[in-house]
């Protein structure tokens, strides 16, 4: 059974965006160009939030709230050049905001299961030997274990 589904966009927000020789554009909601040719591998592009400091960082949470008893997939709709690869960074953090657990999705389609002790967590683009794409969106929809099986048997 598939549960509730969100959709993550990038938002033109600049704060939690590598600026540094960037070049960002917002074509519409669901697609962002961006072009940096001097970026090193594995620095993180953009970064949302589940849970944030409204006066001391001005954006808003952009990510749902998710439990350690559920299971989720994760969509990653970006359209890059053949040859190039972006990572996605899952990082749950506990009440006392230390780590309580990661999660690399480098495929378009993955699944995951958040650790109990999780409060709150971020997502990172990051660049795994990339220097230009186009970002339409990530799906991150709450699934049962049975439906998540059937999915895997239809990749093997």
């Amino acid at each position: 059974m598939i549960g509730e589904k969100w959709t993550v966009y990038w938002n033109e927000y600049s704060s939690n965006t590598y600026l540094y020789g960037s070049e960002i554009t917002f074509h519409a909601k669901d697609d962002v160009e961006f072009k940096n040719v001097l970026m090193a591998p594995g620095t993180v592009i953009k970064q949302w939030y589940s849970r944030t400091n409204y006066q001391m960082q001005r954006i808003e949470p952009a990510l749902p709230m998710i439990d350690g008893e559920g299971r989720y997939r994760v969509k990653v709709n970006i359209d890059c050049p053949k040859g190039e690869q972006w990572l996605i960074q899952l990082i749950f953090c506990d009440k006392y905001e230390a780590e309580a657990g990661r999660v690399s999705v480098r495929d378009e389609v993955s699944y995951f299961q958040c650790p109990l002790r999780t409060y709150s967590y971020r997502m990172q683009l990051m660049n795994g030997g990339i220097t230009r794409f186009r970002f339409h969106d990530i799906e991150i929809q709450e699934v049962e274990y049975e439906a998540e099986e059937e999915e895997i048997k239809k990749t093997i």
